[in-house]
């Protein structure tokens, strides 16, 4: 006889396509050693391919022990396993357990292939610790979600079909089905902010409100469910302004409420894949404009930035440099090399064997262009309304003491190109 957990699982299992992949995130612990049981029985039944995945971060004696476990298991129920050995730089800036999290989720995505799924083993208890964990940070509906059932993540799914169920239940069915595990003894460290939540507040909250894990994992849902609203909202409002992320009108955020203008922004930056803004230094960079409209004002934070210029709010990740002195031969036909990657484009203009010069832009230069003349090149980039910060990062091909192109090499296109010369 099935314990009722299989059922669950089986549900799981038959969202997944036939023929797709599934991973177990396989800890050694209870959860995911219990999850790993039931994806095995499930995928008897329903055959899919299932494949287990142990991240060892290498932080304690007891790790290779926890490795050992895993292949036991593994080995015993017939599932191929993966071992990947990361490092965790706890030194990062992120603490502890933030930086073996953003270690664990790097091997997922070198192991697991796009358009595969992976299961991990976080229930309800979890939930309620991280619902927790986010308001204690003063968290808004995204941060007091917590962990979604399921949600696409770099092309691949991630699932979590035990989050419904108590730590209790999981424990029950684990010895019911005869499962063996290991136990972290770091899960008992007091200094740790989730292992404080779980032995010391989550019980005594219990003793007060026997359902208080059940509750706060329920305001976590319709705290998600109150964020993908907001999102719909955002949505519309980016819509309504042009739809590019990247580039908001400075009119139109002016028209909005102050709480839905900063909605907005953070919802530009996910979009592009960019930290959002602290809220401080998003009215600045607002009010900075608004006093100024002729000012290019620029407010950063770690891993991007926004930028104020015609009108505009860029945002963006912080622009790579190029050496001032950087400079490359080239012969106008293979994929040029530069400081900020290879750019595939070619040139055609040239005189047979006549060997190009691509040089960092200095300032002072003029291009020769068709039905226009000699055109200063600082004033021919404005007239391109192209913006300050990409200037700066151009480059100029010379043909002899002529230049007669000029690049965006991040972007990989041409901006101007001389008269004669033509983009091959």
């Amino acid at each position: 006889m099935d314990h009722p957990l299989q059922s669950l699982i089986n549900d799981a299992l038959a969202e997944t396509p036939p023929g797709r992949r599934v991973w177990v995130a396989l800890s050694g612990g209870l959860d995911s050693c219990l999850l790993l049981t039931l994806a095995a029985a499930a995928t008897r039944r329903h055959p899919r391919p299932l494949r287990a995945l142990h991240v060892h971060h290498g932080l304690q004696e007891a790790a290779d022990g926890f490795e050992g476990h895993c292949r036991a298991l593994c080995e015993g129920l017939g599932v191929g396993l993966d071992v990947e050995r990361v490092r965790v730089d706890a030194a990062g800036g992120q603490g502890l357990e933030g930086a073996a999290r953003e270690a664990r989720y790097a091997a997922f995505a070198r192991r697991v292939g796009e358009g595969e799924t992976l299961w991990l083993a976080q229930h309800r208890d979890d939930q309620a610790e991280t619902f927790l964990l986010a308001a204690l940070r003063g968290s808004g509906p995204r941060g007091l979600g917590a962990m979604p059932p399921g949600r696409q993540w770099q092309g691949r799914r991630l699932v979590r079909p035990l989050l419904g169920c108590s730590r209790a239940e999981l424990t029950e069915a684990a010895r019911w089905l005869g499962v063996a595990w290991v136990e972290d003894p770091t899960n008992a460290a007091p200094d740790q902010d989730r292992n404080y939540l779980r032995h010391a507040v989550l019980p005594r909250l219990g003793e007060r409100w026997p359902h208080a894990a059940a509750s706060l994992a329920r305001s976590a849902a319709l705290a998600a469910e109150a964020d993908g609203l907001l999102a719909e909202l955002a949505a519309l409002d980016l819509a309504r302004l042009g739809g590019d992320p990247g580039r908001l009108p400075l009119a139109g955020l002016a028209g909005l409420s102050p709480a839905r203008r900063r909605l907005l922004v953070r919802h530009a930056c996910a979009a592009l894949g960019l930290p959002s803004p602290p809220a401080r230094r998003l009215e600045s960079l607002l009010a900075q404009q608004a006093a100024r409209p002729d000012a290019v004002p620029r407010v950063a934070w770690p891993g991007a930035e926004g930028r104020g210029w015609r009108g505009h709010l860029y945002l963006m990740a912080p622009p790579l440099a190029l050496p001032s002195a950087w400079a490359s031969d080239w012969d106008g036909h293979a994929p040029l090399a530069t400081p900020l990657g290879r750019c595939a484009v070619a040139l055609g203009g040239a005189a047979e064997g006549e060997r190009l010069r691509v040089a960092v832009r200095r300032g002072g230069e003029r291009l020769r262009l068709a039905g226009r003349g000699g055109r200063d090149l600082r004033r021919l980039l404005q007239e391109l309304a192209v913006p300050p910060w990409v200037r700066e990062r151009l480059v100029v091909v010379w043909a002899g003491e002529a230049p007669v192109a000029v690049l965006d090499p991040q972007a990989g296109r041409w901006l101007a190109l001389a008269e004669g010369w033509s983009a091959a």
